[in-house]
């Protein structure tokens, strides 16, 4: 590669790495569109800490006092709590915690009482042939899937507010059975104890699909209704230990804080790194700059990412490591040349010299982190994923993207060692 080559990389370089910096913190409107650009920071999801928002933990105990498959049903429950709160919520994150304990962390929300009576306050849906509440129910709410408010015309035209309530296979089959044999009669259906609707069947129905219609004004009592139900439908009772409410503002100050530390330490981190290393610095400057783009991208492509104060923990200690390896070869690097190596030979041995050292730190933090990823929760659980995320970038940036940058500076200068703060004693010759 000549001069002319790198210097026209280096161009490219820099046109992408500004790119890089508008898509990570840009924010603009899209010319001829209606869409608003927000850029990859303003698009990560916030955890709770940060957010502000509900934390609730609840414990779990089972329906009848049997615990056979208990685990099963509780996480039946949790499936059914993650999506009763995520029809609305969708940044809810709801987890299991020491075997029997449901913790629930739904961040931004308005009105966190909300959040307790949907869970509190449960809808039990029976479905009976006789008009007694004490009459054995044929299908209850254990047996719905899905359940959705909207609305239909009834036989007179008018339209009605209800719930499409889906039954899963089970269900079916026993509101198939049910609709058969209560031809031309009524079946009566009962919510928490007390009749609700009674509709007469006209046919059997079969397919798992129904829809219930009361005495519903609109459609936001529909829609709680439906909520309702579907908090009526858990696998095992579910007991509140203990909820907090945390607010938004502090959220946004630990986020402030840590944003400002965050780039401070960077300056600083890019200073030093120049001082020491002169033009082998510049090159780890420009790949941790590609570092922190990579981060801010993946942290909001990545489903599983909310990002907490822990979340945050974990992206400074793998910037710190993505430092570490940068300095682990330039280190390698300088000792080749002080054996007498001239600058080309030493780059590359350098590099070759560092990897096993990069690979096992690397490669035993990585583990770490999967094992906390698997089996932590919550903050734990967060600070793992972007440690993750965090150290794998960090070996790219330093073993491939460093090393890149390093070969494309060379032929801009191939002999003044001081530019890459590299010396040798005088009583060392020079190897070939």
């Amino acid at each position: 590669m000549n001069k002319a080559t790198a210097i026209k990389r280096f161009i490219f370089i820099g046109i992408f790495l500004v790119l890089g910096i508008v898509l990570a913190f840009g924010q603009f409107d899209i010319p001829g569109t209606h869409y608003t650009y927000n850029g990859f920071v303003n698009s990560i999801k916030l955890g709770l800490d940060l957010k502000g928002g509900v934390l609730a933990v609840y414990e779990a105990t089972s329906l009848d006092g049997d615990d056979t498959d208990f685990s099963q049903k509780l996480d039946a429950t949790r499936q059914r709590v993650s999506d009763l709160i995520t029809a609305e919520y969708t940044e809810a994150v709801i987890s299991i915690q020491q075997g029997n304990r449901l913790r629930i962390e739904v961040p931004d929300v308005d009105n966190p009482e909300e959040i307790f009576d949907l869970i509190g306050q449960p809808a039990s849906l029976e479905f009976k042939k006789e008009n007694s509440a004490t009459a054995e129910a044929v299908l209850t709410g254990q047996n719905i899937k899905s359940v959705q408010a909207t609305q239909q015309q009834n036989s007179s035209g008018v339209l009605e507010y209800g719930v499409s309530i889906t039954f899963d296979a089970e269900g079916a089959q026993k509101f198939f059975e049910l609709t058969t044999e209560m031809q031309g009669s009524q079946i009566y259906i009962f919510k928490n104890g007390e009749l609700f609707s009674a509709p007469t069947v006209n046919s059997a129905i079969a397919g798992g699909t129904t829809f219930i219609s009361g005495s519903m004004a609109d459609m936001s009592e529909a829609e709680d209704f439906a909520l309702q139900i579907l908090s009526g439908t858990f696998s095992v009772n579910l007991t509140l230990l203990e909820n907090t409410v945390v607010s938004a503002t502090l959220g946004e100050n630990a986020l402030l804080y840590g944003l400002i530390a965050g780039a401070v330490a960077l300056v600083l981190i890019f200073a030093l790194m120049i001082w020491r290393y002169r033009m082998m610095g510049v090159m780890a400057c420009i790949a941790l700059a590609f570092y922190v783009i990579l981060m801010l991208f993946f942290l909001q492509a990545i489903p599983l990412v909310q990002l907490t104060l822990a979340g945050i923990a974990g992206i400074i200690l793998s910037i710190g490591m993505a430092i570490d390896g940068n300095i682990i070869v330039f280190e390698r690097i300088k000792e080749e040349y002080a054996s007498g190596k001239r600058i080309a030979p030493s780059i590359r041995t350098g590099f070759k010299r560092a990897l096993p050292a990069i690979l096992d730190s690397n490669v035993t933090t990585i583990v770490v982190a999967l094992v906390l990823a698997l089996l932590g929760t919550g903050s734990i659980q967060g600070f793992a994923i972007t440690l993750l995320i965090g150290i794998v970038l960090s070996m790219f940036t330093s073993l491939l993207v460093t090393r890149g940058l390093m070969y494309m500076y060379y032929p801009l200068n191939t002999s003044n060692a001081k530019m890459y703060s590299l010396r040798r004693e005088e009583n060392v010759n020079e190897l070939v």
